[in-house]
Order: C-alpha cells, then sequence, then structure tokens
C-alpha cells in the first residue's frame, strides 16, 4: 500500500476535495443517460460535471480489477516484482470462471503478459494469477485491496476478490469508482499505455479472444482506457477516460466517464460516449495559473526571506459552462501572518474560485519554494514588529 508523507498526504486529501459540482443554478443540463448510475468528471480541473446515484451500491463486476492493477502497479514500482518476471499459474487460477485469458499450470507466464491478459481480455484467471503472484495468497491480496480502499478515501467499497465475480458484500459505488481511476491515472501514468491495447493474446491461447472489450477505443481515438465490466447482476458497466487537445491546455484536457448498470455492451459504449463529448462541449477548461506560477507572494515574517510564494506544481484549471469564462474570480485565503520556516509542498493557503459571485471550486495552495528560518537577531527584530502590529 502506498504510505505518503504526511504534508503530501494532506495535500493529496486536500486535492481530492478541492472542487465541488458546478453550482446548480448555472450547470448546462446533462444528457439523458440510459444507466443506473453515472458521472462525469473533468480529471484536469478536478470537478464533478454530471452525476446520478453516485453513492448507491452497486456491484462493480471486472471493475474491480482496477484496484488490482493498483496493486500490482504498486508492486511493480516498488520493484517486489519485475514487468519480465514468470509467474506460475496455480489450479484455482486456471480455473477461474467467466473471462479468460486462457492460460493453465503447465505454463510461466511473464507479468508483462499478465497484467496485458488482464486489462485487454479481462482474464481472471491473469488476474488471479497476479494477485496470488503480489499478495501470496488470493486471500492476503483481498485484504491489500481493502486496506488500499481505505487510505484513498473509498468509503463505500468491500472487495471480496480480485477479478469482480458476483460475491455477498463485493460493492463500491461509481464516486468510488471515480476516486479510484482518478488515482490510478495520477499515481501510476507509466503504465497507462496497457490500457489503450486494441488487440493482444498470448501465443498458444484461442486467436478469437484478442480485442478489448472497450469499444471506444475503436470508435474514439481520443479515448485511451480504462475498463469493462459486467455480470448478470451488474449489468454492462464502463469506465472511459479520453484526453482531447485544446489550445489553451498544453498537455491536454482528460474527462472521464462512468456508466453503470447499462443494457448491453454497446449501449454502455454509446452512454459513456455522449457523457464525453457533451462534458468537452458543454464545459470549457480555463487556465487561471501555469505550473509553478506564484498565485500570491506575501510577506514572511522571522524568516531568511520577505516573501514566499503559494501555487502549484500543476497548472491550475477550472470547468465552466460554455461561454462563461469571464465571470470567474479568485480569492487566496490564507493564515496571516505567516512565520517561517516553511518546507517546499507546505500547504500555505486556499485558491477560492468563483463564478457569477457563486462558489466553483477550491484549490489548495503550497509554498513552492522553502522559506528557511532566520536567524536570532532577524526573528527578534520581526517579534517586535509583529508585536507593534
Amino acid at each position: 500500500m502506498i504510505r505518503l508523507p504526511d504534508v503530501l498526504r494532506t495535500f493529496v486529501l486536500a486535492l481530492a476535495c478541492m472542487a465541488a459540482s458546478i453550482a446548480a443554478a448555472q450547470a448546462p443540463a446533462a444528457p439523458e443517460v440510459a444507466a443506473r448510475s453515472y458521472l462525469l468528471m473533468d480529471i484536469t480541473s478536478n470537478q464533478l460535471l454530471a452525476s446520478k446515484d453516485i453513492d448507491m451500491p452497486v456491484e462493480p463486476a471486472s471493475l474491480t480489477k482496477l484496484m488490482t492493477q493498483y496493486l500490482v502497479f504498486d508492486a511493480l514500482r516498488a520493484r517486489k516484482i519485475s514487468l519480465t518476471q514468470t509467474l506460475p499459474v496455480s489450479t484455482r487460477a486456471w480455473k477461474m470462471p467467466g473471462s479468460r485469458m486462457f492460460i493453465d499450470p503447465k505454463m510461466q507466464v511473464p507479468v508483462d503478459d499478465l497484467i496485458k491478459g488482464m486489462i485487454v481480455q479481462s482474464g481472471n484467471d491473469a488476474t488471479m494469477a497476479l494477485a496470488e503472484g503480489v499478495g501470496g495468497t488470493a486471500e492476503r491480496f483481498v485484504e491489500l485491496m481493502n486496506e488500499q480502499a481505505k487510505a484513498l478515501g473509498m468509503k463505500n467499497t468491500t472487495y471480496k476478490n480480485p477479478e469482480g465475480l458476483t460475491a455477498p458484500g463485493h460493492t463500491t459505488t461509481a464516486r468510488d469508482l471515480s476516486i479510484l481511476a482518478t488515482r490510478l491515472m495520477r499515481d501510476f501514468p507509466e503504465y497507462l499505455h496497457y490500457y489503450a491495447i486494441k488487440k493482444y493474446r498470448y501465443p498458444g491461447t484461442p486467436a478469437a479472444n484478442d480485442t478489448n472489450r472497450n469499444l471506444l477505443l475503436f470508435r474514439d481515438p481520443t479515448v485511451d482506457g480504462l475498463k469493462t465490466g459486467h455480470t448478470e447482476a451488474a449489468g454492462y458497466c464502463l469506465i472511459a477516460t479520453a484526453k482531447r487537445d485544446f489550445p489553451n491546455l498544453p498537455g491536454g484536457r482528460r474527462l472521464l466517464s462512468i456508466v453503470l448498470g447499462a443494457a448491453s455492451d454497446n449501449a454502455r459504449a454509446n452512454e459513456s460516449q455522449k457523457l464525453l463529448n457533451w462534458g468537452y462541449t458543454a464545459y470549457d477548461a480555463v487556465r487561471l495559473f501555469d505550473a509553478g506560477q506564484p498565485v500570491a507572494t506575501p510577506q514572511v515574517w522571522k524568516g531568511k526571506a520577505n516573501t514566499v510564494k503559494l501555487g502549484r506544481a500543476e497548472p491550475i484549471v477550472v470547468s465552466v459552462p460554455s461561454g462563461q469564462a469571464s465571470k470567474v474570480k479568485t480569492h487566496v485565503e490564507r493564515p496571516d501572518p505567516l512565520v517561517a520556516p516553511f518546507g517546499k509542498n507546505q500547504p500555505l493557503g486556499t485558491l477560492k474560485i468563483t463564478l457569477a459571485d457563486q462558489p466553483l471550486a477550491e484549490v489548495p495552495l503550497v509554498a513552492l519554494e522553502p522559506v528557511e528560518q532566520a536567524g536570532i537577531l532577524g526573528r527578534a527584530w520581526d517579534a517586535v514588529r509583529l508585536w507593534i502590529k
């Protein structure tokens, strides 16, 4: 399980909560979506653009595998396993029902291929082999899944298995899935290429079993992930993400749609495409500050520097209904006085953003550079100045 330093953990938690939904009175009407539950998020601005029943308990089906993938990627980064390392295929993995990669106990399969089998083919056998390889046993791996869900703030999720087959109590919500998908993309960008693979099969397995079930990969060139899921109880589910180029956003603009409980494979793709297209046209992305650009430079007391630069390491972007960018205003709230020392990335304030005088988003601001404490004389002089002030 990933463990962040205290300061960074505080920042990440604040970031996860930074932006609320657009004020209802100003938000464009979302399209009709034929699904039990859905949401659309602008990942670039971390804003929820549209939603329905996002806290309703649902079966995640193979969307469960996103958490399995999160833990596998974490194990790769920690060098507990490697992409070229081979893992055995247990009898339990071989006999997994449902979607399969078609591996068997005679094989020793590289981790890289197992990941492709888990993502592209949604193989329950590949998923079980990876869970046993990382966790030792499937049961221990499920414990790790639930620990990580708690660490990520997925308050309404409980895992009973690593692959997503129906089991009592194996439930999540659209909101929790959005947390997982967002963190997966932000924490492990080096592994996101797996989700865009359209066709894959392991040598010696059926050629007909080579196609990614995410139909949007074949329909929309800007879609590059993430995962499908289906059981009789869950219906047809899809977490889709797209990244499109925009003139004012050098890194592009990424949206995430979650559609749960659609009627068919084609329906989940159509409804997801509808949400993505609507999000890109109904909302404009407004870049307020560049990466590393100071939002404010307030005075510092008892420090070797007289000021501290407050901002973010990445651009500050907000999503606003189309044509309303001129109505965006910003205001910085921070402690006063600011007394050194400060570490780099230490939270020191909040950028409050309004649209037409209604709250739109809150962005945590951090010290872009460290400020060391002044010497004895400097601290004494500032103490007098503060007393007079």
